[in-house]
């Protein structure tokens, strides 16, 4: 489990500073979305990545209690 939650949380952590360059991308008036820039070709690898973001952040927000010392400090 310590491999799946060490992928979901940098997956997680892509997801999010993609979100945030595709904030001030819009605020700069052009396309940050590092995703999209990288394999808008490939639609379906793209939306797979979309997915794997997504469902990583499920893993971290479901199994946080038991995975985070500040939470639950007799786990790990």
């Amino acid at each position: 489990m310590k491999g799946l939650h060490g992928i979901a949380f940098a997956l997680v952590i892509i997801g999010a500073l993609n979100w945030g360059l595709v904030a001030v991308g819009n605020w700069a008036g052009s396309n940050w979305n590092v995703v999209n820039l990288l394999l808008g070709a490939w639609p379906t690898v793209e939306n797979l990545v979309y997915l794997l973001v997504g469902a990583s952040a499920l893993v971290i927000g479901f199994g946080h209690k038991a995975d985070c010392r500040t939470c639950n400090p007799a786990g790990m």
